[in-house]
């Protein structure tokens, strides 16, 4: 239920005055909310979000018996699309492992910092660093076909003549690759934004590049990593969420490129999802179908990724009082959980969206978010 609309919830009511107008886009969304209440039952996008997470090359947990349901299959007309995103989901969880265990080279560059004049040590700590940045690059480069990747999937999800959530039950293997692709965002997210060894590797790298190229040396690694890869990677490792930035500014780039298809279209795509999302977690009889915490971080990380889009390309943006997005209920949703599972995703709604600090804001939704 919109948190704007001047609607009850239980326990609560709305306490500004509202026009004629904003009385009918609450009246619209009321009816919307409901709908989609009965739909998230039918729709096997949200019927299966629980089944998403996918331990590829493991069994199931001691305990825990397989999935009792099928993956959603993609049709004739989706199959194109769903093996060009397939491709890059599958190379998503290598990245991902090797991101959790990336442990920089901290040590070596420290002990060549101290000691300037030991060519040794100088040797050593580069030795440490290139195959660290080729992993770097890596990661880079997998930003840039995640970004083509979903595009696709924007296409495919927002054109016409369909509604949002007809796209989502029509398309529900498109669907569920949406969600995998903002699942894996914001686990990559998390993962650099708590490993400060990206940011003094790289930072080393570049150092050295520079220092030797004043020295008129040229060092093989640069053959890999020339200036201009250097100068790219080093504004994408800048932002505290580089693949959130990445997906955020591909969404609205593919907004503005699209011109002829309503804003609307995409919108409306985006807030069905973290409806979907919500309703999924705050409702006792589909949060029971959940066989583990994975499942519930999941059905979160992708209720805050849509979000997050959603801000990045609505005019008004997710905090607004029009918003078709119960930010309220996300975020009340959100802090029910245990602080250290969440406390990541809260931050990215502080953050990492465009609107939560404008005037258009309630005082209720940034206090939400202290």
């Amino acid at each position: 239920m919109q948190r704007a609309a001047c609607v009850e919830r239980v326990g609560e009511t709305a306490t500004f005055e509202m026009t004629e107008k904003e009385k009918c886009e609450a009246d619209k969304n009321t009816q919307r909310e409901r709908s989609l209440h009965q739909s998230a039952g039918r729709a096997v996008f949200a019927a299966s979000l629980d089944s998403l997470p996918k331990r590829r090359n493991l069994g199931p947990r001691d305990g825990e018996p397989p999935p009792d349901h099928q993956d959603a299959q993609p049709t004739e007309a989706e199959t194109a699309v769903w093996n060009q995103v397939s491709a890059v989901l599958e190379e998503a969880h290598g990245i991902l492992a090797e991101l959790q265990s990336y442990n920089g080279a901290g040590q070596e560059i420290r002990e060549a910092i101290q000691n300037p004049g030991d060519l040794a040590l100088q040797e050593k700590a580069w030795n440490a660093v290139c195959p660290l940045v080729a992993k770097l690059k890596r990661f880079y480069e997998f930003s840039l076909r995640l970004e083509n990747a979903l595009r696709s999937l924007l296409e495919a999800l927002t054109s016409p003549p369909y509604a949002p959530m007809q796209h989502l039950e029509r398309e529900q293997a498109l669907a569920k690759q949406f969600a995998e692709i903002l699942h894996f965002t914001l686990s990559f997210d998390e993962l650099k934004m708590t490993n400060p060894a990206i940011q003094n590797d790289f930072s080393y790298y570049r150092r050295t590049i520079s220092r030797n190229r004043l020295n008129n040396q040229q060092l093989e690694a640069e053959n890999e990593v020339n200036n201009e890869m250097a100068n790219r990677m080093s504004l994408f490792y800048a932002e505290a969420t580089p693949m959130l930035k990445t997906l955020s500014n591909a969404t609205t780039k593919f907004v503005s490129e699209n011109k002829t298809l309503p804003i609307e279209d995409t919108t409306d795509c985006l807030s069905t999802m973290a409806c979907v999302c919500r309703v999924m977690l705050e409702t006792p009889e589909y949060r029971c179908r959940f066989t583990n915490t994975d499942t519930m971080l999941f059905c979160m990380r992708v209720m805050v990724g849509v979000i997050i889009l959603y801000d990045h390309v609505h005019p008004v943006g997710a905090f607004a009082k029009t918003s078709k997005i119960d930010m309220k209920g996300c975020i009340k949703v959100l802090k029910e959980q245990p602080s250290n599972s969440v406390e990541g995703l809260l931050n990215a709604l502080r953050y990492t969206t465009r609107h939560l600090n404008d005037d258009s804001t309630s005082k209720q939704i940034r206090a939400l978010l202290q």
